[in-house]
């Protein structure tokens, strides 16, 4: 019952964050990023407080003894946000999203050369066809006409922005595997959350738009929406492994068809499906290495700890 919980929870969470990817793309064109990243990041943190207060974990989630790797994590997320949000203002939904899939994959990559851990040939095969899938998706915004079209703002632009915000997401997945070791999930999320929302704050100096009424609502719908998409998704964690969580991630592909589809009029490009396709396949098969690597090394200090002195 413990498993069918933890996936629920998952695509829960994958259709929240849909649904606020949506919500942004609908006031991208209207409102500054930096904005935007405000209200999502500040509005976050209500649902968030509440939650932990519930769990009565405010306090211990105030705690920290690395400050520094916050900063760090808030620093690489905020670029990773800002950058993904560009991508959500030029591209279609379900590219945006497609695009983003190519995160699992550097994480592998960032895993060997940052934390040295051991990458053998099933998975480098499976990172080297997934970047094929990438290259695939990017294509119909990276050709002749896209390409000159996008120097003054268009799908090259947002497709750059959707890959440097996938670099960007791999990056705070490293650096948040850092922190796991000293730090509790809710701080990680809470400094997170406070870092963002100071950053996008600071944009106000480029100047900002005064909201009316109704899209005052839709941005705060916006940041709840990313709260409860977080709490969703470390509660989905509590209650499953993450090998059988994780590949529910790709749900959000059907999300943001459905929403792409029926508020923006647009639909993925066949093309773009299918390099979605073979990075998901490649994420999949990466996530499934990893859980076998993982069962043998546990048989393998369970063989050992049995052994006599």
């Amino acid at each position: 019952m413990k498993p069918l919980l933890g996936i629920t929870l998952k695509v829960l969470s994958a259709l929240a964050f849909t649904v606020m990817s949506a919500g942004i793309k609908h006031v991208s064109a209207d409102y500054p990023t930096g904005e935007i990243v405000f209200f999502r990041s500040a509005f976050a943190i209500v649902p968030l407080i509440a939650w932990l207060a519930w769990r009565g974990d405010l306090v211990n989630s105030v705690r920290t003894s690395n400050v520094g790797g916050h900063l760090l994590r808030g620093i690489i997320s905020s670029c990773g946000m800002f950058a993904g949000f560009v991508a959500l203002a030029y591209l279609p939904l379900s590219d945006a999203v497609a695009i983003g899939y190519a995160s699992p994959l550097m994480v592998v990559v960032l895993a060997a050369l940052i934390l040295n851990e051991k990458v053998r040939a099933y998975r480098w095969s499976a990172v080297a066809i997934g970047f094929v899938g990438v290259l695939i998706m990017l294509m119909p915004h990276l050709s002749g006409g896209a390409l000159a079209a996008g120097l003054a703002g268009g799908p090259a632009v947002g497709a750059m922005f959707a890959l440097l915000g996938a670099v960007c997401s791999a990056g705070a997945t490293i650096q948040v595997r850092r922190l796991l070791a000293t730090e509790r999930t809710g701080a990680i999320v809470l400094y997170f959350s406070l870092m963002t929302t100071v950053l996008g704050l600071a944009t106000i100096v480029l100047g900002w738009r005064v909201p009316t009424e109704g899209e005052f609502a839709l941005l705060v719908v916006i940041g709840i929406l990313g709260g409860i998409g977080q709490i969703l998704l470390t509660q989905s964690y509590r209650y499953a492994d993450a090998s059988l969580v994780a590949p529910f991630e790709y749900t959000t592909m059907i999300w943001a068809f459905l929403l792409g589809w029926f508020f923006f009029g647009q639909a993925p490009q066949q093309v773009v499906v299918t390099g979605a396709a073979i990075v998901a396949a490649a994420g999949l098969f990466v996530l499934w290495r990893e859980h076998r690597l993982g069962l043998a090394r546990a048989k393998d200090v369970e063989t050992h700890s049995q052994r006599p002195a």
